[in-house]
């Protein structure tokens, strides 16, 4: 498995004029709700009209950086919902970078028309979605980081209660649930809890995963769909980590995504034989005991509520 270098990839956008590290985006205890473009009418509720309340952030707590990072590349329909979440959470200590693939839709102009707020955005041709994070996590500063894809977006207060969990536990990885949403129906996605040992099976929500600087790793390229499956394998095992029993995200079910693309079932095979290749993580001889036991414990866990 060869994983890129974030340091080289952080001196080559500083060759180019990049300042590091970044500006965090701008904030006021009057939130930015009134300061930001204003949405089309038709627009309502969260994340058009609505914002976290900004005096929830007590100026006595030393609230940690977060670094949120946000691969797009022709999605301008979702975009500005996607931005606009992150910027209306108000957090007092946020860098926000948006790693464009060089869109042909509309995409630049929404960039360009929220650029005051953004920490760092480009608009270039790059090597995909794997290539898009590993940038711009390479110019992340923060305590904690995670990724948004530029067709979902987070629930209000998310980031607060994400850094007041960090802060009063001990842990190094933030999981939480998230909804799925289809012609404007939720359908929420609860995630039993974590252990090593079931760590093999997909259960975790990317939008609702947070982690600390400490633990970061830049994500293996060649994955094509499977991207942050793969990288939990690697990032999430032998460390502290706790569960959140609330949604935090919401995850846009559509023709184009890749988790729900018919046309792109190659590309999952294909990171499915790299994961668990002798480059990978190795093949795995106990999978069905594995699942066997993971059909089980869901079972239980549900019968008693954990889930």
């Amino acid at each position: 498995m060869l994983l890129p270098n974030l340091l080289h990839y952080r001196a080559k956008l500083e060759k180019s004029g990049v300042q590091y590290p970044l500006q965090t985006v701008p904030f006021t205890k009057q939130g930015l709700l009134k300061t930001l473009p204003q949405p089309e009418t038709h627009k309502t509720g969260w994340p058009w009209t609505e914002e976290a309340p900004p005096a929830q952030y007590d100026e006595k707590t030393a609230w940690p950086k977060l670094s949120i990072v946000t691969p797009s590349f022709n999605q301008g329909h979702f975009l500005e919902e996607t931005i606009r979440a992150v910027l209306l959470q108000n957090y007092p200590n946020l860098e926000y970078i948006v790693i464009d693939g060089g869109s042909t839709d509309g995409s630049l102009e929404i960039l360009e028309k929220y650029s005051p707020w953004i920490s760092y955005w480009q608009s270039k041709k790059d090597e995909g979605q794997s290539n898009a994070i590993n940038l711009g996590f390479s110019l992340a500063s923060g305590s904690y980081y995670a990724w948004i894809n530029s067709d979902d977006y987070y629930l209000k207060n998310t980031f607060h209660l994400v850094a007041h969990t960090f802060l009063k536990s001990s842990t190094d990885f933030i999981y939480g649930y998230a909804f799925n949403k289809k012609n404007d129906e939720l359908e929420l996605v609860t995630v039993p809890p974590l252990y090593d040992y079931f760590i093999k099976i997909p259960s975790l929500s990317q939008p609702a995963c947070f982690w600390s600087m400490g633990i970061n790793q830049p994500v293996w390229e060649e994955m094509h769909c499977a991207l942050d499956y793969e990288l939990w394998l690697r990032l999430v095992k032998g460390h502290k980590r706790k569960r959140i029993r609330q949604p935090l995200a919401i995850v846009n079910v559509h023709d184009d995504a890749k988790t729900h693309d018919a046309a792109i079932k190659i590309k999952w095979q294909e990171d499915h034989l790299k994961m668990w290749s002798a480059e990978g993580h190795g093949p795995v001889p106990e999978w069905k005991r594995i699942v066997f036991l993971n059909r089980i414990r869901l079972k239980l866990y549900k019968l008693l509520k954990i889930i």
